[in-house]
This record gives C-alpha cells, sequence and structure tokens, in this order.
C-alpha cells in the first residue's frame, strides 16, 4: 500500500522544485513528446533522474535533486531548466510554460499510456480527460510530522494570495475564460484537490491518507493533490498553489517566500501558538478572488472580520519575514495579463511564441 510514514520527517529547511512544462513544436504548439524525452534515449546528466510526464503526451515534469540550503536554488533550478532545454532540442521539440497552454485542446491531444494515468482517467473520466494543466510544486522539510500537518494546516491562509501573483492561465481550450488562474478552477474540477480540512495531527492525517488508499478512492498517496499537503514520503510540506511559470526568477521568488514562510511557522509551532481559526469556507472565497481577479485581488484577512489587498499583504509580508521576491512579482506586469496583451495585439502566434523557454 502506497502511504507514508511519520519517520520520514527528518530535516528542517531543505528544499524540491517541481515544474511542469509543455513539450511544443517549432510553432510553440502542444505536441506528443513523452515518447522521446521521458522513455527514449537517457536525459541528460543535468536532468538526474527527475524527469516525467504527466496525464498527456504534451506535458513534462522536472524534479530539482534535494537542495540544502535556499542559496543554492537558483543554481540548481537553472541546471534544470538547462538540461531540459538542451533535452527538447535534441528532439526536435521546444518547452513552454504556463498555468494552461492556451493552445492546448484537450479533445485533439494525446494522453499517456502510463497505468497509473489510465487508471485515473478511467476513475475519474471527464475532469481528467480534460485537465491540461501545469503547475509549479515546493517542497520545505519538516523535521517532526506533527509539526508539518500544523504548518500545512497554517499555510491554507497564505495559498490564494500567492496563487494569485502567480496567475498565469487566463486562456483554456482556445478562449479567455475571464480568469485570471482557469488552471486553479480546471484541476479543482477533479477529486482530493483544492483547500484541504484541517488536520488535528499527523496522526488523523495519517489515518485519512490510509483510509483513502484501503477503501479504494486513490490508488496512492499522490493521487492526494490538495494545494498543500504533508509529503508523508519525502518528510516535506508540499506548497502545489502556484502556476506553472516561465520566467525562473518568479519560480524563485515563490521558492524564497514558501521557504522563509514554513520556517516561520515551524518556530510558531514550537513556541506553541495557537492555530489559526478560519471557516473553510472563507478560505474556498479567498481562492476563488485569486482565480477570479490575480493581481488585483483581495482576500479576508485571518481575522475573519477584515478585507486585505494583494499590495498591502505583499509589503505587510515582505517586511514580517524579510523577503524581496514577492515585491518583484507583485510589481510587474501579471503573467495572466500578459497573456492578454500578447494575444490582443499580436494574436496566437505571438502568445505561443513569448510562452517558450530560451
Amino acid at each position: 500500500m502506497e502511504t507514508g510514514s511519520a519517520a520520514a520527517f527528518t530535516r528542517m529547511g531543505t528544499l524540491g522544485i517541481e515544474e511542469e512544462f509543455y513539450i511544443v513544436d517549432s510553432a510553440g504548439r502542444p505536441t506528443s513528446g513523452i515518447d522521446d524525452l521521458v522513455y527514449g534515449p537517457k536525459p541528460p546528466e543535468a536532468l538526474g533522474e527527475g524527469v516525467d510526464h504527466e496525464l498527456f503526451q504534451c506535458t513534462i515534469e522536472t524534479q530539482t535533486p534535494l537542495i540544502e540550503k535556499l542559496s543554492d536554488a537558483e543554481t540548481k533550478l537553472q541546471t534544470v531548466r538547462e538540461g531540459l532545454i538542451e533535452h527538447a532540442a535534441t528532439h526536435g521539440y521546444r518547452i513552454a510554460a504556463a498555468g494552461l497552454h492556451p493552445a492546448a485542446k484537450w479533445r485533439e491531444l494525446d494522453h499517456a499510456q502510463k497505468p497509473r494515468y489510465r487508471a485515473q482517467l478511467d476513475r475519474i473520466q471527464y475532469p481528467q480527460h480534460r485537465n491540461t494543466t501545469a503547475g509549479l510544486h515546493v517542497h520545505v522539510g519538516v523535521d517532526d510530522a506533527d509539526k508539518a500537518v500544523w504548518i500545512a494546516n497554517e499555510l491554507r491562509w497564505y495559498l490564494p494570495p500567492l496563487l494569485a501573483l502567480s496567475a498565469n492561465s487566463p486562456f483554456w481550450d482556445g478562449f479567455d475564460t475571464g480568469l485570471s488562474s482557469a488552471r486553479a478552477k480546471i484541476f479543482e474540477n477533479l477529486p482530493n484537490t483544492g483547500m484541504p480540512t484541517y488536520f488535528d495531527d499527523y496522526a488523523a492525517f495519517d489515518r485519512f491518507e490510509r483510509q483513502m488508499v484501503e477503501l479504494g478512492s486513490i490508488n496512492d498517496r499522490g493521487e492526494l493533490w490538495y494545494d498543500v499537503r504533508p509529503h508523508t514520503g519525502h518528510g516535506t510540506v508540499e506548497v502545489r498553489a502556484p502556476d506553472g511559470q516561465k520566467d525562473p526568477a518568479v519560480v524563485l521568488a515563490f521558492v524564497e517566500y514558501v521557504h522563509a514562510l514554513v520556517l516561520d511557522l515551524a518556530a510558531r509551532y514550537e513556541d506553541n501558538e495557537s492555530a489559526t481559526q478560519l471557516r473553510r469556507e472563507l478560505l474556498d472565497e479567498n481562492k476563488w478572488r485569486a482565480i477570479r481577479y490575480g493581481h488585483e485581488a483581495s482576500f479576508i484577512d485571518q481575522d475573519g472580520d477584515t478585507v486585505i489587498s494583494l499590495a498591502e499583504f505583499v509589503d505587510r509580508e515582505t517586511d514580517r519575514l524579510d523577503v524581496s521576491g514577492l515585491k518583484f512579482v507583485f510589481e510587474a506586469e501579471s503573467s495572466a495579463e500578459r497573456q492578454r496583451r500578447i494575444h490582443a495585439e499580436d494574436g496566437i502566434d505571438a502568445l505561443c511564441e513569448d510562452l517558450c523557454l530560451t
């Protein structure tokens, strides 16, 4: 049975970065490429063992090796990205990044044949068939299982502002959805996704994880696709809220913030701070605001009685945690608005080109 263990939680503050990308042709349009890039000749050493694919044959995932300290994150991320671009080019492909690819038509794209994904398609049906999403996942090591669950609980309030900053998927299946992160809404149609509930401690989470496997709801723990989860295999807290990103500087800004936030919450746990009490429905409302409005969103604050703008959130967190990346991301043109601007000014071909990594 594919479940984890409290014994996995042994180290504090290590990092891992997972990125999902699109395999595209010379014109930047999604194309089936996993036979060459995942199942074909061995990828370059820079990619190590950290390359796999997702549901569609046009999607590919990279994983950095274990990052011991934050200062190493930029080099590790760039090495993996450069290795992926080189690997793709060798086989005649390019790589594109966004939460959703604007030219990806799910009815026309081939699914992967891996038994894991065939089983998911059979069980979930329509919502999984159209799941052309690509996200960014940040792992931070935690040295105690109960601490990891407490941190994951607390992280839930911070996820919608993080999603708003990352929003990079206004287009889906060829049309403008009117959303800033359509990826988040498309993905939420799958079971075991979205904002998780509160867990009292590791025993409660472990019991839930095992129940889901034993009762046949999921095949393994990896199919708990919530926006944040204690990863009981890696011994990390995994933040899964952001859209996929083209700019590595934006990825690193989110990594810097998530790392600082997890360390801050760990210290607050050790100081026996009381858990935040906010209804799950209000957390869901905050996520909807992020999905819809992106950089223009405002959020119900942790007291449940006031509203804070994304600008105020960025200022507060930048000062509180002494991070710089959030302000850089917020003050730049949002990725969703950039996509809309390029599409309006120059059309879909120019947008597809702009999403390609170079």
